[in-house]
This record gives structure tokens, sequence and C-alpha cells, in this order.
């Protein structure tokens, strides 16, 4: 019993862990040249929501450190072979949580068992929290075929309410997940 118990406190931990973690999912042109790209710039994209300075400035440090590892380097002129924007967004949700409490005279005695009717209390207790859910697009083009050949999303990264160094570290982290498949594996 008592193994059942902590297995069920594990798994239960577990749940919530895979709950709050990053969400990653990637799409491509499978007949994009990857091989051939070397080089990007930054280019805003159309339409999207602004971030403040601070974060745009966190957001682009983080993809270019990744970019770099991949073999890519940031050029200021025309010359680039991928034009690269991102688009960042931070949602808000409320989460309700709450717990009852049940207690009568034991087995058969109360809430309709043996004798029927019987004592018991019942208390609820319930809490809300804001949830911040931030997520960044990547979009990757390629210049000379003016096509989108790489898109990438990262969930659960921007967290406004995280001091700096967390909000980093998330971004970091999230931009690790997201470049690990770029270049996409070629078959």
């Amino acid at each position: 019993m008592k193994k059942l118990c902590i297995l069920s406190v594990m798994l239960l931990l577990l749940a919530a862990s895979g709950a709050i973690a990053q969400d990653v999912r990637y799409n491509f042109d499978k007949d994009a040249p990857f091989a051939t790209y070397k080089t990007y710039k930054w280019v805003p994209i159309k339409d999207a929501a602004k971030v403040s300075d601070l974060v745009d400035k966190q957001i682009k440090d983080s993809i270019e450190a990744q970019l770099a590892t991949k073999g890519l380097s940031k050029v200021e002129g025309d010359k680039a072979d991928l034009f690269v924007g991102y688009q960042a967004a931070v949602t808000e949700e409320k989460q309700f949580s709450s717990y009852s409490t049940d207690f009568g005279y034991g087995r058969g005695w109360g809430r309709g068992g043996w004798y029927g009717g019987g004592m018991g209390s019942t208390t609820t207790t319930g809490q809300t929290s804001t949830i911040y859910i931030g997520a960044v697009a990547l979009d990757m083009y390629d210049v000379a075929n003016k096509s989108l050949v790489w898109r990438g999303m990262a969930s659960k990264t921007i967290d406004q309410k995280a001091k700096p160094d967390k909000q980093q570290k998330n971004l970091t982290k999230a931009m690790q997940k997201l470049l690990k498949n770029y270049p996409p594996p070629v078959k």
C-alpha cells in the first residue's frame, strides 16, 4: 500500500512537470538547400506584436547564439542567404485550484451507509492564479527564392513576471530545443 501511494505521488509530480514544460514544434520545406545557407539578416515580420526592447534583445541574443552553433553568420547588408524574423506572444490564463475534505463517522455509519443519515462535514477551498504563457515563433526565408523554408515555435517560453536571469535562461533553453533540428536531417 505504501509503495502504491509513493508511486501515485511520483506520477502526479511527473504529470505536473510535463504540463509546464516548453512545447516545441517545427516545419520545413523538404526541397530547400539548407546546406548552402551560411548567412542571415534580421527582418521584422509585418503585423507582429511588439515586445519591449529588453525582451527583443533577449530573444535575438538567444536565437543568434544557437544560429552561430549551426554555422550561420549574421550580416547587416542585403547579401544574406536567409531572412530571419520572429513573433512573440504573451497570453494570460486563469487557473482555479480546489480541494475538498469530507469526513463522517466512518465506514457504514454516515452519509447514507448502513444506518443512513449520520453526521459529517465537507469543506471546499479554492484559489485562483494567473499563468503567463509566452510563445516565440521563428521564421526563416530563402532570400533567393523569396519563400519560407523553416518555421519553428516554442511555447511557454516568455514569462513577464520572471526575473531577468530566469527569463534569459528560459529563452536559451527554448531556443536550444527549437533549433536542435536545424538544419533538418537529410534523407
